[in-house]
């Protein structure tokens, strides 16, 4: 239970004592929100701490590694520590983080995620250590009813501000809920843009653009949109309906949500004309790093099978529980990963080519996946297309595909049950000249009905 007397910590923002009706509650929420924002926050967060999240014992950010698409962090490195004479695998990435309080940002350089693959589950730890400025009562206090406000920027840093159960900004919170959630965090950002739905809101403005009917191909610049006829327009013209400008970004975004378009045959089937391409990682060991891909390729590689004189390739679909390629001599492994108890157990182990003798042709350390993966939106929504002309037009689908809460967990998961695969598009042009030609790309892919099973929540939806 509350206590009843006024709470010893002061407001985040101008470290004054907090009385409640000295401005409208919704006030001091949205002026918090809005100093993050002027220091460069685009995306906003509330974690409710319990009694155990606290400096001394760390802050749980949910099970599975949800929380790595949520929080920007830097480059992920296995951390083997001993304790009681055991071993216990785990992982950290380093935070950029920076408290907000009256006299702006204070840097705390410590702040640190940590990952517990046997669990497994997040933490976050280190904001006092280094920090000059910090609410140290507040982080070190098991008081209930605490919240940590969280901010992130697109150049990675995370502002954060702690307010206690009588901060009026926390009362505000109370207000404001049920709000929309992404893992653990309360999603703050439609609160702030006045969008508090966002689903809903995303979801009435794809019905309008169904309903436009043909749409004819365009590109949105910094002049507006322009008529646009290569043969991809089909993501190109829903984003510039949707007021998104190419920005050099693999996925567009529009209130938070990641934007995917995909071509279709037909609005009655909905098959999809192509697989998902999930991510491009380049191998972070094995014989394609030792020796370079111009070596790979020349090794695994096998001449072009249309006659393409002094062209080699590299390609075929490689999955878990699939034999080896009858070109290649390849075939993918899968270590580290319990498929029992769908955990890591080993944070060394990754996903590998092997030839029949069990050489390591090419290898991707959980650590470079797990890096990639987290560049994935905690929340996609997948639009079908279909194309007329040219002059090249577009028809979106009134049936999409609302999928939120990624984890890399469920990635391992799909790669060993055979349903992700490594499907590469390597070649070698010129190769017996002076100065060969490489064109690399590693891929690994997905067909579209199997997306669902890389997100804990995927609804279908009718426009």
């Amino acid at each position: 239970m509350r206590s009843l007397t006024a709470s010893p910590h002061g407001c985040p923002l101008t470290g004054k004592k907090l009385h409640s009706g000295v401005r409208k509650l919704s006030d001091d929420l949205l002026l918090l929100l809005d100093r993050m924002a002027a220091s460069g926050a685009t995306a906003f967060y509330a974690k409710r701490l319990a009694p155990n999240d606290n400096s001394k014992n760390q802050i749980y950010l949910g099970g599975g590694f949800e929380a790595l698409n949520t929080i920007p962090h830097g480059p992920i490195e296995t951390d083997s520590s001993s304790k009681a004479g055991s071993v216990r695998d785990r992982a950290k990435a380093p935070v950029r983080f920076f408290w907000l309080d009256a006299e702006g940002l204070s840097p705390a350089p410590d702040v640190q995620l940590i990952l517990y693959p046997k669990y497994p589950e997040v933490r976050i730890s280190g904001f006092l250590k280094g920090a000059e400025r910090s609410p140290s009562d507040l982080m070190r206090s098991r008081d209930p009813g605490r919240v940590l406000f969280l901010g992130a920027c697109p150049d990675g840093r995370v502002l954060g501000a702690a307010a206690g159960w009588s901060d009026p900004a926390v009362s505000a919170l109370d207000a404001a809920e049920p709000l929309e959630t992404t893992g653990v965090f309360l999603n703050l950002t439609g609160l702030r843009t006045g969008v508090p739905d966002t689903r809903t809101a995303l979801i009435n403005r794809l019905r309008e653009i169904h309903l436009e009917g043909w749409i004819a191909s365009k590109k949105l610049g910094s002049h507006g949109p322009q008529p646009y006829q290569a043969q991809n327009g089909g993501g190109y013209t829903l984003e510039a309906e949707l007021g998104i400008t190419p920005n050099g970004n693999a996925d567009p975004d529009y209130l938070g949500w990641e934007i995917k378009q995909y071509g279709v045959r037909d609005f009655v089937r909905f098959a999809p004309k192509s697989v998902v391409t999930l991510m491009t990682p380049e191998p972070t060991s094995g014989y394609y790093r030792d020796a370079g891909p111009e070596a790979f390729v020349r090794r695994f590689g096998y001449p072009d099978q249309s006659g393409k004189v002094g062209r080699i390739n590299f390609g075929g679909a490689y999955a878990i529980g699939k034999e080896a390629n009858g070109l290649t001599g390849l075939n993918l492994t899968l270590s580290g990963y319990d498929a029992t108890t769908g955990k890591i157990t080993d944070m060394d182990g990754g996903i590998h080519l092997i030839d029949v003798e069990g050489t390591r042709a090419a290898t991707w350390a959980f650590e470079g996946l797990i890096s990639h993966w987290n560049r994935k939106h905690a929340r996609a929504c997948y639009v079908p297309s279909i194309r007329q002309g040219p002059p090249f037009e577009y028809m979106y689908g009134g049936r999409i595909e609302m999928c939120e809460g990624t984890d890399f967990f469920l990635f391992l998961r799909a790669v060993s049950d055979g349903v992700v695969f490594y499907d590469p598009a390597l070649k070698l042009e010129g190769a017996t000249s002076a100065k060969p030609a490489l064109k690399r790309r590693n891929q690994f892919r997905v067909r579209h009905q199997a997306l669902a099973g890389l997100y804990r929540n995927a609804e279908r939806e009718m426009l």
